[in-house]
């Protein structure tokens, strides 16, 4: 059996990640912080705004690690995590709590996950669609 190999997450990706949801929020006139993770969950690139809320860079991390933990948008996993959802007790079993708002999307690579990132600072609906935006261009 042949594996293809993956070109992992650059450098130059993670900036065009950032820069998109960026230009995406502000043209929407929001500040926002995102952050964006590698398939290790190391921190490749980040961006909080001086005029953005203190916690939105927090909030954004979390988001991307969230969405890398879980190979999923986390606005598709917000009933998830309700009484009877299937990650009830999920966010408390980790170390690094994870945050269930939308606003992180996983990044793939043919069909490989490659990275995260997570948009805060925003309304959540906002935020996804900021993240959204910027995945789609490095496609």
């Amino acid at each position: 059996m042949s594996t293809t190999a993956v070109t992992p997450l650059t450098t130059e990706d993670a900036e065009l990640l950032v820069a998109t949801a960026r230009r995406a929020a502000e043209d929407a006139g929001v500040t926002v912080s995102v952050t964006v993770l590698d398939a290790g969950g190391h921190l490749i690139a980040f961006r909080r705004d001086d005029r953005a809320v203190l916690i939105s860079g927090e909030t954004s991390t979390r988001k991307a690690y969230t969405a890398l933990q879980l190979n999923s948008p986390t606005a598709d996993l917000v009933d998830a995590v309700q009484p009877g959802g299937l990650f009830h007790t999920l966010p408390t079993a980790l170390d690094r709590p994870l945050l269930f708002i939308a606003g992180g999307i996983p990044v793939h690579r043919q069909g490989r996950l490659i990275g995260a990132i997570g948009v805060g600072g925003g309304a959540p609906e906002q935020d996804h669609g900021f993240a959204t935006a910027a995945v789609q261009a490095l496609a």
